[in-house]
């Protein structure tokens, strides 16, 4: 599969149907050696309030991917110990 046909697609997590984000609105991490992905990293969804905050990331490992459809990626995701990262603009 080509990144290109990920573009576009919905994250649902299938623990409890929530919507991560956007394939296209997030970023892929890839393995430099043998180009396989990692981890898909979306931005957490923000207020006005953490507007000036600084910002975090939410890391979903590649082997939580369950299926890949025509319009959504079904991952596995306990939410209780997920995984955040802190970035600065």
């Amino acid at each position: 599969m080509r990144m290109a046909e990920l573009a576009g697609k919905e994250i649902i997590n299938i623990c409890n149907g929530a919507r991560l984000g956007v394939v296209g609105e997030s970023d892929l991490a890839i393995d430099e050696d043998s180009g396989q992905v990692r981890s898909i990293i979306i931005p957490r969804r923000g207020n006005l309030i953490s507007f000036w905050a600084e910002k975090q990331n939410m890391i979903i490992p590649w082997d939580s991917v369950k299926k890949i459809g025509h319009e959504v990626i079904i991952v596995d995701l306990d939410q209780t110990n997920l995984n955040f990262h802190r970035y600065s603009l």
